[in-house]
């Protein structure tokens, strides 16, 4: 009798511990299925959000933000939600390179969006390319960048299609025969488009008179400014960023002078006029991207960045909302995700259908596309001057040979 009840009390035991563990495996399953994160498309987004460029890259980042909630409203990217990894560079070199590096190895994003200026891009391309991750940067523009090697690219023109611009510009459209230069002495944007600016425009047979430098972060421009005045320029160029921009011209129309200034898309910022005044009136300079376009896209683009931002984008907002857009198609493209794979998808692209023009990626991952000239009205408004494509200012073909004179003559490409 006591047996069959011991017998019949271990049976039960054993059945208990059955359930329990069963129990418990189902909750750990349970717990594990929870714990598993759902899969992600990773994209690093590295620009200036503090310090001196830091409108820049402010803009730059809600453009691509408007880029990945459309992508994500939209289903994702290959079926998989986008995840923006922002990281602010500080407008400094240095930190520049810690991020992309924090980006590339610990936070093993799968592409990299940034910087938005030439010196600080060019130090992100070297670590992108050492951890081969695709990096695009929107707004960069010194044709030293995507030289650095085969994962980094560009989605706006170079500096060398913008210094040829703007020669082209002055002499053809201004009239200039005579021209001054003010160089930001520290910054490799300013240094590479000023000297291309002046070979062009020497080439078209204008003149040098002047060629000035100041430090970066100047507020003192008086030195440089007297020594261009009494060159007499028809034209000044200042292919600067738009603080040391804004001050020189107020300092220039003080002392009488009275040309026009000219300059590149460094000077794209609202802050331009609110610190230049009416002294930026009458300016132009060269750029990727005027909400006064009246393009249709461009201006379904600028309503919907109004709607969420309450202010009109500039050029360094519609750069990268088209950068961000080319990087998550060139994603969803790709059979994997694995970075060379990325990297193939986004060096075969072509035509992409951008608001700041159809891009197309050359062999040497420059980007392929129009420029805009701008100019600033009396009460600071920007009106498009004209559009300049890379057909309009290349250089003469090489005359075919030919027995017969009709057959070698020179066309323009």
């Amino acid at each position: 009798m006591f047996e069959v009840l011991r017998r019949k009390r271990f049976m039960a035991a054993l059945a208990l511990c059955a359930f329990l563990t069963a129990q418990g495996c189902r909750r750990q399953d349970a717990r594990v299925v929870e714990q598993t994160p759902p899969a992600r498309v990773r994209v690093g987004a590295f620009m200036s959000l503090s310090g001196d460029t830091a409108q820049y890259g402010l803009s730059a980042l809600n453009g691509i933000r408007m880029a990945v909630e459309e992508a994500n409203a939209a289903g994702g990217v290959k079926g998989h939600r986008v995840d923006l990894v922002v990281r602010d560079t500080r407008s400094d070199g240095f930190e520049t390179t810690v991020v992309v590096d924090k980006l590339a190895r610990e936070e093993r994003v799968d592409a990299l969006l940034g910087e938005v200026v030439s010196s600080r891009s060019l130090a992100a391309a070297r670590v992108a390319q050492r951890e081969r991750v695709p990096m695009l940067t929107p707004s960069a523009t010194s044709p030293e960048i995507t030289a650095v090697g085969d994962y980094v690219f560009r989605s706006c023109y170079t500096d060398t299609f913008q210094g040829v611009a703007l020669a082209r510009f002055a002499v053809e459209s201004l009239g200039a025969l005579r021209a001054a230069i003010l160089v930001d002495r520290d910054q490799a944007y300013s240094v590479e488009l000023a000297r291309l600016i002046r070979e062009d425009f020497e080439r078209r047979g204008g003149k040098v008179v002047a060629v000035q430098e100041y430090p970066d972060g100047e507020s003192d421009f008086s030195v440089q400014l007297a020594e261009v005045g009494a060159a007499q320029p028809d034209v000044v160029f200042i292919p600067g960023y738009y603080m040391e921009v804004a001050l020189l011209a107020r300092q220039a129309r003080a002392l009488g002078i009275s040309v026009p200034l000219v300059g590149g898309d460094g000077w794209d910022s609202p802050r331009l006029a609110q610190i230049g005044g009416q002294a930026i009136s009458g300016g132009y300079f060269t750029t990727h991207f005027s909400a006064a376009d009246p393009d249709p896209q461009v201006q379904r683009f600028v309503a919907d960045f109004r709607r969420l931002y309450g202010s009109a984008p500039d050029s360094f907002a519609a750069t990268s909302y088209d950068a961000a857009r080319i990087m998550l198609a060139a994603i969803e493209r790709a059979p994997t995700l694995e970075r060379a794979a990325v990297r193939d998808s986004l060096a075969a692209t072509k035509d992409f259908p951008g608001v700041t023009g159809a891009v197309t990626f050359n062999p040497e991952r420059n980007a392929v596309k129009p420029i805009v000239v701008v100019r600033i009205g009396d009460d600071g408004r920007q009106t498009v001057e004209a559009h300049v494509t890379p057909e309009d200012v290349a250089p003469p073909a090489t005359p075919t040979p030919s027995p017969t004179p009709r057959r070698g003559r020179t066309r323009r490409g």
